[in-house]
């Protein structure tokens, strides 16, 4: 009986520390929502105090911050990264992220022509984490990336390295 117990209060105790350790986090670009029209929704799923591997969606995305212009975007964007925080403070502070990422769709013309922007994009990111309370987190960031797409690369209007910014808010869990 008494091991039984032990083991009873070695489970309880273990579930309640893993549930304080908030290993999930949800964000928005807050900025590229407001800006560009271009929701742009995360998660990020922590794998050790200070790193992570987030997965991102991009709806309505644009290429980089260029100005709308005259023609309409059509494309959405899938992206893979690794986080790095510099502090040891469970994902605050300074960090750096490597990421890969894949757009579909094109970029329509008034004039009717189409440029395909599907494209394959390979980049690196800096940012800083404001983590309030283990719970809410705010990230002002900044991405540089080499775009691989053949369209996007022969059409004037865009450029081979994607340059972006953007602030991102979130819900720790």
């Amino acid at each position: 009986m008494k091991k039984i117990i032990v083991a009873a209060m070695l489970v309880f105790f273990s579930v309640k520390t893993f549930a304080q350790d908030r290993q999930h986090q949800v964000n928005l670009n807050i900025l590229n929502t407001i800006w560009l029209a271009s929701v742009e929704v995360g998660y990020e799923h922590f794998i050790a105090e200070n790193q992570s591997i987030e997965g991102e969606l991009f709806f309505n995305d644009r290429f980089s911050v260029i100005p709308k212009g005259d023609g309409k975007y059509s494309a959405t964007s899938v992206k893979l990264g690794y986080n790095y925080y510099f502090e040891e403070d469970g994902g605050t502070g300074l960090y750096v992220n490597p990421f890969i990422k894949q757009r579909f769709g094109n970029y329509k013309y008034n004039d009717g022509t189409k440029t395909k922007l599907d494209s394959f994009i390979l980049g690196i990111g800096a940012g800083y984490q404001w983590n309030l309370d283990n719970t809410f987190v705010i990230a002002p960031y900044a991405n540089i990336a080499r775009n691989f797409g053949k369209g996007v690369n022969e059409d004037k209007k865009f450029w081979a390295i994607e340059p972006n910014f953007g602030i991102k808010i979130g819900y720790r869990f």
